[in-house]
Parts: C-alpha cells; structure tokens; sequence
C-alpha cells in the first residue's frame, strides 16, 4: 500500500471518527420543539412528543411518546396516542448545519379515536384544515400495530380494530400517494385490507381526500360489529371485495359481498346456503347517503333483483330496498329459510318447484322489516303426510299420502327480527284442495295460524271430527255450505282449523268455535287461482294487489 493512500485512509477514517463523535455530541433533544412545531402545522392540530433519542445506524430521532389533540368540538382527550415514534432524518444536513431534513415517520402501538357526530361529521374532518404548511413530502408514513376505536356521539358502541398497519409512500401535499392498511375487528369479528392511492389531502374536509383502490373485508361478524342486533340472538359473517373510486363528495363502489351463517330473525338458525350480491353502488360522502344500482342476488341457483337507497348518517345504516325474484329454485331458497327463522317439519324436505318474490326491505338495519308477497309453485313437501297429522289431531277421512303435493302457496309475508307474519294465504294442495288462512311465527318458532280447508276431492269414508265436536262443526258447515249436513261432506266443504305447535312440529287442532271461517270470509268467496293459468309475479300481483 503506497504512502499516499495510507495517508488519505488515515484522513478518511478521522474525518468519519469526528463526525460520529459530532452525533454524539450534538443535544437532538433540542430539536423536539421544531418537529412539533412542524407537525402542529402540517396537521393543524398541536403535536407533542416525549423525549428524543439519536440512532445513527437507522438514521433516526426517536420519540418516548406520541400525541396529536382531536378536534375541540368533539373531545379534549387525544386523537392519537403512540408509545413511540421513529421520525428517518438525513445525517449530513444534521451534522453539518444541525437542520433537519425528514424523509420518514414510523408510529409503534398508536391508539386512534374515530368518531362521528350527529350531523354526521367526523372528528379527522378537520385534520390539515387549519395547516400553515403549504407543501411537504416524505418518503413513508407508517403505522405500526395500532388500534383503531370507531364510534358515534349518539351510542356508546365502539368498534375496535386491533394489528391496524398502515402504509403510505412518497407523501405529499400536492399529489397522491400509494397506500396500504389492513388490521382485524377485536374479538374474532374479521379482518379488513385495503390498498390504492389517497390523496392529495383535502383541506376543507379530510374525510372527502380522494381514494381509489380495493377493500377486502373477510368474515367480518355482523353482530360483532354492531351491524346486527346481537342480543336478539342475529348475525352472520360477511366476505366482501369490492372497488373503490372516490373523488370530490361522491363515491362509487361495485364488488361481490357474500353473507354466510346468516340469522336475520329471532329464533332463526345459521343458513346453510350463503346469499350473494353482486352490486354497484354510488355514495354521497357530504349527505352520508347512497343509490343501490340494480344489483343481483343469489342464493345458490336462485337468483333475485335489488335496488334501492341506503342513509348511514345514524347509529344504524337505513335502507330501502327492494327485492323482485321469479322462477327461483326451491331447493337453494330452503337452505336460506333458517336463516328467517322457518324450519320445515322434522323429517321433510322441499323438493321441486320454484319461488316467487316481490319484497321491500325497510329500516334500521339493526332491525330490519321485509314485506311483500311471496309465492311457492308445484312445489312438494316429501315426507309429510298432512293427513296423519290431522287424524291425530281428531280429523277423521283425510288420506294425502306421504308426500304433500303443493301446486301453489301465496301470501303476503312480514318479517321482522321478532318473527313473521303471513296474511292472505293461499294454497292449492292436489290431494286435499284449497287452504286459506293467516297467522304468526314468533321468535320461539310457535305457530299460530287459523285455517279454513276447502276440499275439492270425494274423500273415502267422508270427513269428521271426533265425538263431540261434530254438532258444533256441522253447524258451521251449514252455514256456509247452503246447510249440508255432516253425512254428506264432500267437495266444497270448509273445515275450521288451528296450527299449533312448532314450525319442527306442527299440531293441528280442529277451530270448533268457527271463528277462522268468519274472520277468512272474504277470502274464501273469492274464487280460487289456477297456478297453471298465470305466471308466478301475476298470481301475486292478482292475489295482493301488488304493482
């Protein structure tokens, strides 16, 4: 090694040394007020830190602690709170002219607080709204296992997401800027992701920033989210992946959601066909507000129409949707039917045949209401033999076979998260003839129904009641048969009917009062439907009177 390099070695090493030592010795404490002067200005809300450390290996200050102050008009307490914050600096600026130059910020374990207020604004609205900083840049901005809280000023409800990691490159005030998050709901309720380019920051409103990208939420627990009531036993777990395009106040939203083991009323069991929506949706960010665009669902090979409007400014989401579906497998719809709380007789299943529906589902969606009219056509219910059932219950003559034969059922149906109601309904059953009747489902799954059958076939051995409740039925009979007596029960006769029990368990008890035949009246003057002359959506816009 010649003398020359040895010496400029020698030099090199020193001017290294001394520049270490210069690290060392400079006081980085004293840069604490400048960075949250900085950060006060950028963001327009007072910063502070805990006490700085130099790291010359990672090139960084080192704050103790972190925090930013939330928005006076909704707390005192802190935005943001950190355990730590690592702010990347350039060396030679820092130790040539003691400025500093950052080019990164890394918050460990931050707590943010995000809350909307009654008129629906949230408290980041005004982050940057007061800045005095006019442009700026880092190279990244990232959040390291944080914790989100999410709530409004009308409930105490929270939502927590926990493991919260967000990433945001090449920041600036002037452009957009690539980014990343994902995190998961506390207490196994799902998890989000969601990448793309936010940005530039919008002043006036930073909840209008403009964003577009994906979100992936993945067995997000409805109940859990407080999307559902919880404590009236609902729930479910909903996949989504969807596009987001936002810009100005409006927001344009199309993807596929996926709601599986759903529970939408009381007393319901986890459905075991999930429901699927294929939907396109636009957003006002201002008004909290949106259009559901005609969408699809389906539930297996059964597949609806939706649109409608959507307000997110409350507590609660409000719809108003509706929902039209023709033609729909029965077999996929029944795997549904848990879910509201209908579960077929123990031992029977439906088979064959399609559903019909035109529904409108309204609320809150903590207690969502559904109403309309539903139809079931040439339809079997196979393993249930309805005149062994009857026949326990004290009717004699009733032979329908194993099978119940279902050439059309209509009705219009509610349901509520407390149970269901069903008026005006309707049945056309091959081995027995017409039924009508009305009643409830409660959140016990306890059936209340009152019925009238109307027989349209010659039954062997005639029809009647066991001793003594022949005299009172044959007096209804008469009076609105044109005075047939019991012997000569036949076509065209009405027999009174409760349904007790369980929708696992129907009973089937005979109305000797007569009181179903008078309250049905009406209906059963009308004459009957042929299912086979009109389509699904005319029987129930003929039946109902729905448009």
């Amino acid at each position: 090694m010649s003398r020359a390099l040895k010496i400029g070695l020698a030099i090199g090493g020193g001017v290294v040394l001394l520049a270490v030592i210069a690290l060392f010795l400079i006081p980085v404490n004293q840069f604490r007020p400048h960075l949250e002067a900085q950060a006060s200005a950028a963001l327009g809300r007072k910063v502070d830190l805990g006490r700085l450390r130099l790291s010359i290996f990672s090139q960084s200050l080192s704050a103790e602690t972190l925090a930013v102050a939330d928005d006076p008009a909704f707390s005192k307490s802190p935005f943001l709170t950190a355990q730590a914050v690592k702010v990347g600096v350039r060396l030679w600026p820092l130790m040539t002219s003691r400025s500093l130059d950052v080019t990164s910020i890394a918050i460990e374990s931050p707590e943010v607080t995000l809350i909307r207020n009654a008129a629906g604004q949230w408290n980041y609205s005004s982050l940057g709204a007061s800045s005095t900083v006019s442009d700026f840049s880092i190279k990244k901005l990232e959040l390291k296992n944080g914790r989100i809280i999410s709530g409004s000023t009308k409930s105490r409800q929270r939502s927590t997401y926990d493991h919260v990691m967000i990433t945001v490159s090449n920041v600036s005030s002037a452009s957009g800027s690539p980014m990343s998050a994902t995190g998961a709901l506390v207490g196994g309720g799902g998890t989000f992701a969601l990448s793309g380019t936010v940005g530039p920051l919008n002043h006036a409103d930073a909840s209008l920033t403009p964003f577009a990208g994906t979100i992936a939420l993945k067995h997000l627990n409805l109940a859990t989210s407080g999307f559902l009531n919880p404590s009236a036993g609902l729930g479910g777990l909903l996949d989504l992946k969807a596009t987001i395009t936002s810009k100005s106040d409006e927001a344009a939203v199309a993807g596929r959601a996926t709601l599986s083991h759903a529970v939408l009323v009381a007393g319901g069991a986890p459905a075991s066909e999930p429901m699927v929506i294929d939907f396109d949706t636009r957003y006002n960010l201002r008004k909290h507000s949106g259009v559901l665009n005609p969408s699809t669902l389906k539930i297996g090979g059964a597949t609806g129409r939706l649109h409608g409007t959507y307000n997110t400014s409350g507590e609660y989401t409000v719809v108003g949707l509706k929902v039209v579906g023709e033609h729909m497998p029965v077999r996929d719809v029944a795997r549904f039917l848990p879910a509201l709380a209908i579960h077929l007789p123990r031992g029977t299943a439906l088979a064959g045949g399609t559903v019909a529906a035109d529904l409108n589902v309204a609320g809150a969606t903590n207690g969502l209401v559904t109403a309309g009219a539903v139809g079931l056509f040439n339809a079997k219910l196979a393993g249930f033999d309805l005149g062994a059932k009857v026949r326990a219950s004290g009717f004699n003559g009733l032979n329908t076979g194993r099978d119940l034969d279902i050439r059309s059922l209509t009705t219009n149906v509610r349901i509520a998260p407390n149970g269901l109601r069903f008026d005006h309904l309707n049945a056309a059953v091959s081995s027995l003839g017409y039924l009508t009747g009305a009643g409830t489902i409660d959140a016990s799954n306890h059936l209340d129904f009152r019925m009238v059958a109307t027989l349209t076939v010659l039954l062997g051995g005639g029809v009647g009641v066991a001793t003594g409740t022949a005299g009172v039925l044959n007096d209804v009979f008469g009076a609105f048969s044109g005075g047939a007596t019991r012997s000569s029960q036949s076509r065209g006769q009405r027999i009174p009917f409760l349904v007790r029990g369980t929708t696992s368990d129907p009973i089937f008890v005979p109305d000797v009062s007569g009181v179903s035949i008078a309250m049905l009246k009406d209906q059963m003057l009308k004459p009957p439907v042929k299912p086979r002359d009109l389509n699904p959506l005319e029987m129930l816009g003929g039946l109902f009177k729905f448009k």
